[in-house]
């Protein structure tokens, strides 16, 4: 019966509904999209998601929760000034908007009222784009079994970011009208206009590049925050460990890319065997380390000076 089931149930993620149960005896429907919170079995038939994230797929919700919360601490620091003391007190905010956002998302989630999840194992790439694999029977009718096979690890980023919005909207605008002092009227809620543009851009990265980013996140983790950093340094011009006690600023940013190293580290190895991997989180201070011993050799006025004085 399994093999005549899947001769006649046609496409990668059709599937065919369970109607009733009989003892060992399951009665099927037509061949057609599973319900939200299924997806087929290897006999296409929609089986319920029964199981639990897995540690890389908390991880990978884990940076698509952080991205929202770091662009937020970006262009809060970007349009606060130098001299406006509100930058701490929108810091704190954005992380307690974010962090009862994640709270909340998890809560009405199935299990409704619990933190965890469940959820359906990824299999491969093609999970996440099931639009693409609708069957063409005769070329002329497209049978539509679009659904969501990763479920929820798509849906649940949308809801996250949502809430994110509305406690952003609800939030912000009177703290920032209330302590943001220091600032201009027209710069008071720049750092909030910017939020109303990159959640758009989240959010349709998601939808377009969700499976590629389930993929490839612990490594655009390490090439981002080395690039950051290196950039972060430069252009505080920090050429020695002298000159990074000197600001307490600029050791909360060095520690926040090292607990982004630790992250796309251990994102990359899972930690699947602990006395090889963690051994790896020994290199996090390496590219600071190779920064600050070699930035005085790289300086742009030494090497014109010394190319000068060759001439």
């Amino acid at each position: 019966a399994a093999v005549d089931i899947q001769a006649a149930c046609l496409g990668l993620y059709c599937g065919r509904t369970v109607l009733s149960v009989n003892g060992s005896v399951e009665t099927y429907g037509d061949c057609g999209v599973c319900p939200r919170g299924q997806r087929t079995d290897d006999n296409k038939i929609c089986r319920e998601c029964m199981g639990s994230p897995d540690r890389y797929d908390w991880l990978y919700l884990g940076f698509m929760a952080m991205l929202p919360l770091v662009l937020h601490w970006f262009f809060i620091e970007w349009y606060s000034g130098k001299k406006s003391s509100s930058a701490l007190l929108q810091h704190i905010t954005a992380l307690l908007e974010c962090s009862i956002a994640a709270v909340v998302t998890l809560l009405v989630s199935d299990p409704v009222g619990s933190l965890h999840i469940r959820s359906c194992k990824v299999k491969k790439l093609s999970d996440w784009y099931t639009m693409l694999y609708n069957p063409s029977p005769d070329y002329i009718t497209t049978v539509h079994c679009t659904h969501e096979a990763v479920y929820p690890l798509y849906t649940i980023v949308f809801i996250y970011y949502a809430f994110c919005l509305v406690l952003m909207m609800l939030l912000r605008p009177l703290l920032v009208k209330k302590i943001a002092c220091g600032l201009g009227k027209s710069d008071r809620f720049k750092s909030i206009y910017a939020a109303l543009y990159f959640f758009p851009i989240l959010t349709a990265l998601q939808a377009v590049g969700g499976g590629l980013l389930y993929y490839a996140f612990p490594y655009i983790i390490l090439v981002l925050s080395l690039v950051t950093l290196a950039v972060y340094m430069s252009a505080s011009e920090v050429e020695s460990f002298k000159d990074l006690l000197v600001r307490k600023k600029r050791l909360v940013v060095l520690f926040s890319h090292w607990l982004l190293h630790a992250y796309g580290i251990i994102s990359i190895s899972k930690l699947d065997k602990l006395e090889q991997d963690l051994p790896l989180l020994a290199l996090v201070p390496a590219p600071a380390l190779f920064y600050l011993l070699t930035a005085k050799y790289t300086e742009p006025s030494r090497i014109l000076s010394e190319g000068g004085n060759g001439h």
